[in-house]
């Protein structure tokens, strides 16, 4: 069944006191191995609601997929972090058996989690690095092309502060760094890849500065956060994937309080390089990862949800088509960027 509950740090250190199950184990050969429990944690892609309405028929699916490979699991429990850290620090108490995170959480948690698979994107129908091809007035669609990475992007919205700056943009004008730091932002945590490190590289390689320098930054809890802050013209200015206008397009002005479609109230102001996608990783802490044979067959079972029309609708709540094997250093860009990045704020 699904159980809601915080991954919180605190809860995270509390697998000392029971959290943790021992690896698979049967007695007759010729039957399923019994597996107790299976922890999955989710970072807020979304808001949490949301999440856990779209992965609800996770479950089952799971359980059949795994029973056809000799697993019989009893429960699997689902929860969204409530933040990206909280999964990062879930899978490495242990109290998380896997977590769907980014590149950027893996990096600072790879010494206790590993990725056992790389999501699959659908390409979008933009991929420049020049705003200016982003702003002719249609909302990016999705193609039939997978991908292995994504892009950030600095989105400017509806507020006075916003339109000058898309305005000043699509005339052709640099921005100056007093241009950005006159403007609200809305940002995701330090370990986001689209929602902090990237554009904070963006920043330093053209103005040599990086969120942290900036003067008004509001921290959201989700993309969907950042977007009604957007919307609203809490904020001027908030960066996240380069999809975001693709999946969020039909609900600017029913759920986030647009008052025009949401490619008129919009703007591309800035475009980062390339990301490698989000992961399954999995803990090394938890026993029941572990066993090689029960990471294989996990593993194998979401490749096929991902390829079959109703597992794709349930992960598209994360922006993500299907799944293929990963490995440690198809992250090695992203080390290279934190490290980056920390030397900069250091």
């Amino acid at each position: 069944m699904k159980h809601l509950f915080p991954l919180a740090l605190a809860l995270a250190l509390l697998t000392g006191c029971g959290a943790q199950q021992a690896a698979p184990q049967t007695a007759d050969p010729d039957a399923p191995v019994a597996v107790e429990r299976l922890t999955i944690a989710f970072s807020p892609y979304a808001d949490s609601d949301t999440i856990l309405t779209a992965t609800e028929p996770l479950e089952q699916l799971l359980q059949e997929k795994l029973l056809e490979k000799g697993y019989d699991v009893s429960d699997v429990e689902m929860s969204v972090g409530t933040s990206y850290t909280a999964v990062g620090e879930a899978l490495s108490a242990g109290s998380a058996d896997i977590g769907f995170i980014s590149g950027g959480n893996y990096v600072l948690f790879s010494d206790e989690c590993d990725v056992l698979l790389t999501a699959l994107r659908y390409a979008i129908s933009k991929d420049s690095d020049d705003p200016a091809d982003w702003n002719d007035g249609t909302v990016e669609e999705n193609t039939d092309e997978m991908s292995t990475y994504y892009r950030s992007i600095l989105l400017a919205g509806p507020s006075d502060t916003g339109r000058s700056l898309a305005d000043k943009v699509m005339s052709g004008q640099e921005l100056t760094w007093e241009d950005l730091n006159g403007a609200t932002w809305a940002v995701m945590g330090p370990t986001s890849a689209s929602g902090y490190i990237y554009p904070s590289l963006w920043l330093q390689e053209r103005y040599g500065k990086t969120i942290a320098d900036l003067d008004s930054v509001v921290q959201s809890d989700s993309y969907t956060t950042s977007l009604a802050r957007l919307a609203s013209s809490q904020v001027d200015i908030m960066v996240g994937y380069a999809h975001m206008r693709t999946k969020y397009a039909d609900q600017w002005q029913t759920g986030f309080g647009g008052t025009a479609p949401m490619v008129d109230q919009t703007a591309v102001i800035g475009v980062t390089e390339g990301i490698y996608n989000d992961m399954i990783a999995y803990s090394r802490i938890s026993p029941l990862m572990e066993d090689e044979a029960f990471r294989t067959a996990l593993g194998e079972a979401f490749i096929e949800i991902g390829q079959s029309e109703e597992g794709r609708e349930i992960i598209s709540v994360f922006s993500q088509v299907g799944y293929q094997w990963g490995q440690d250093s198809d992250y090695d860009g992203e080390r290279d960027a934190q490290a980056l990045l920390k030397e900069l704020e250091a």
